[in-house]
């Protein structure tokens, strides 16, 4: 049976997250959507917005969606859905999980790679981020949690446009692309956006389309800064099979504007193969010492003796690799990475990757 597509949909309190969610559930796609409200605490004020009886915890909606509250485990809920529909008890096409306006979409994303029977039911089809353009600046000031929503992010929507002024709106843009440079920013108004920006967009699969804002890679700015180096003992999981990262260093100061966010951005670039054993090994360290802090990190790599890409990506310590495609004839050869992290110490990454080159 094909794996079901989940959606994490995240984004900061009053943002407009379960406008978003419902304006989808209402849309004449032709699919069934399970809803998973990921709330903390007894009461779940969307579940009386989106479904009638609160009492239940599975319930099929008129408009042919289903909704389910976990108020406990994740895999628990998603490993229940997944069986009912197998035992034909219930029929749908995918799951949204929409997550409570504080939380760190990371431990969400990393279910559907460490937990073995989600893995075999579900594909993790990407994140989106909802961001309330009125409030965002100061979200992103005071909550760790908002910058990890847009570290986290293969999609922005930027909500309540309308109510600043195109300048501040610009601003902001500015502000995200730094954080996270790789994710698409849309303006959503009343959760009005294209279905297809925002379901099958494929922002988890390893594929070779690394998305990087191409006036990031632009930046001559280098930030030689090297932050406190603050090692973690945590547990390394590989997803698939192995490895990985990038090249030489283009790291970019990020504290522009005023405003200095301890989640934001970096890539690695080479045009000298990597040597694979090193680099292996070299990343594992990485992943031990800073893997809570590595929130999102995907790459193109060319390994010495290669004949293929590969195709490299993570969530903190979780992380896996694929083949891409064969090298073209004449084609200029070189590893491409982003990582987005916290407070990560660039000079740390971009040193120790340069050394694992040929």
């Amino acid at each position: 049976m094909a794996l079901i597509p989940a959606t994490i949909l995240t984004g900061f309190l009053g943002s407009g997250k379960t406008t978003l969610l419902n304006r989808i559930l209402r849309e004449p796609h032709g699919m069934k959507i399970a809803v998973i409200e990921n709330e903390f605490g007894e009461e779940n004020i969307d579940n009386e917005i989106l479904v009638q009886d609160s009492n239940e915890q599975i319930v099929e909606m008129s408009n042919g969606c289903i909704c389910c509250t976990v108020r406990g485990d994740l895999i628990a809920g998603l490993s229940q859905l997944a069986q009912k529909r197998r035992d034909g008890v219930l029929q749908f096409d995918r799951v949204v999980i929409e997550t409570t306006g504080l939380a760190n979409p990371g431990p969400v994303a990393q279910t559907f790679f460490m937990d073995e029977e989600v893995g075999v039911s579900y594909l993790l089809d990407g994140v989106i981020t909802v961001v309330d353009a009125s409030h965002a600046m100061q979200q992103l000031d005071r909550f760790e949690e908002a910058q990890r929503q847009i570290g986290f992010a293969d999609r922005m929507l930027l909500s309540k446009t309308d109510l600043v002024s195109p300048e501040s709106v610009s601003a902001l843009e500015t502000r995200l692309k730094r954080i996270n440079p790789r994710a698409p920013i849309m303006r959503s108004e009343f959760g009005d956006a294209p279905i297809d920006e925002i379901l099958d967009i494929r922002g988890f699969n390893l594929n070779e389309k690394l998305e990087i804002d191409p006036d990031f890679l632009k930046s001559d700015e280098h930030d030689h800064a090297c932050d406190e180096h603050c090692a973690h003992d945590h547990d390394h999981h590989h997803h698939h099979t192995h490895h990985h990262a990038h090249d030489h260093a283009h790291a970019h100061d990020h504290a522009h504007g005023g405003h200095t966010d301890n989640i934001s951005a970096f890539v690695f670039r080479s045009e000298r193969a990597f040597d694979p054993a090193k680099l292996e090994e070299f990343i594992g360290g990485l992943v031990q010492s800073f893997g809570p802090r590595m929130l999102r990190y995907k790459g193109v790599l060319w390994l010495d003796g290669a004949t293929r890409k590969v195709i490299f990506q993570g969530v903190h310590q979780t992380m896996g690799s694929d083949l891409g495609s064969p090298w073209a004839d004449g084609e200029q050869r070189g590893s491409k990475i982003v990582f987005i992290g916290q407070n990560l110490p660039k000079e740390v990454f971009t040193q120790g990757l340069t050394q694992c080159l040929t």
